[in-house]
Parts: C-alpha cells; structure tokens; sequence
C-alpha cells in the first residue's frame, strides 16, 4: 500500500492546498494530511479547529484521512508508515527551501521520498497569510477558500475583533 503524508499548518486550508490534497491523493493509497502544531507561528484557528475543517472540506475524498502531529514531518511520515512526503511548490522561493527540506529528510530517514507538485497557476500566487490579511481587511476570500472556511474564517475574525474591542474599553 502507497501511503503519503502532506504536512502543514493549514492555517486556513485554501484551494491551493486542496489542489495539492485532491491531486496527491489519486497518486497513492491514502494520503494523510498532517495538520502541524507549530509552536513558532500563532495561527488564527486551534489545532483542533484546523483538522475539523480540514475534515469538512475532505470528506468527499474516500483515501484522506487527516491527522495532528507535532514535531518534525519526517517523524510523523514515518510513524505513518508512510513512503512518501508530499510538498506543494509556487515559486522558486518555496524549490530552494523545499530542495534543502527534502534533503535533509533524506538523510534522516532514506526510506522515505519528497513528492514536489507545482501548485496550479490559478492557485500560484495563493497563500494562507494572504487570506487571513484580505479578510481581516473585509475583502472577499471567496475565490480563495471554501464556503465552509470562509464562514470560519468570518466568525473567527469576528470573535477576535470584539475581544480586541473589550480589551481597549477595559484599558
């Protein structure tokens, strides 16, 4: 059985990365996306949150399965028992990190390869940061995110608006 992991923080998913799920999926048995607690960056939704999304948004896809893990990707493919790692790669930017990434995974556990797919042009420039900056601008995210993700993405923004606001009027 072909199994692969595609790690990230999917902080929020977007049609980027549903592009690379939809299209790393019909490469193996069953892909296993990794929702990544990373201690480093301070994400808009909870851990939790961003597998139930992740949840909603696959459910059509019978080999998906989703899962959180924290640590390093190649620990996590390996607990998998997975075979392959899988990266979605935009630009040039995203290759030279990649490249050095999958390098090191290389070394680190030879059993298991990078899969690199180029994201689809219409997706190119689309970033999770992007999203969480045009809506907290009120801009429409509709083209960038499912339906299900932008209501999230609106009642989270709202919540975190009105905690800012009672924190100014407490101040």
């Amino acid at each position: 059985m072909k199994k692969a992991v595609y790690p990230g923080s999917f902080d929020p998913v977007t049609y980027g990365h549903l592009d690379v799920i939809r299209r790393s999926a019909a490469l193996v048995d069953e892909l296993i996306v990794g929702v990544l607690q990373n201690n480093h960056k301070n994400p808009l939704f909870s851990l939790e949150e961003r597998v139930k999304i992740l949840l909603e948004v696959t459910k059509d896809m019978n080999n998906v399965r989703i899962e959180s893990f924290t640590g390093l990707s190649i620990d996590f493919a390996r607990k998998c028992e997975a075979q392959f790692l899988v990266r979605g790669l935009r630009a040039i930017t995203d290759f030279d990190y990649e490249l050095q990434m999958a390098q090191t995974n290389r070394i680190m556990a030879r059993e298991i390869d990078t899969i690199f797919l180029t994201t689809s042009l219409e997706y190119a420039y689309l970033s999770s940061s992007t999203v969480k900056e045009v809506a907290f601008y009120g801009g429409d995210i509709s083209q960038f995110v499912p339906p299900s993700v932008a209501e999230a993405i609106s009642r989270k923004i709202m919540a975190v608006q009105e905690a800012n606001r009672v924190t100014c009027k407490s101040n």
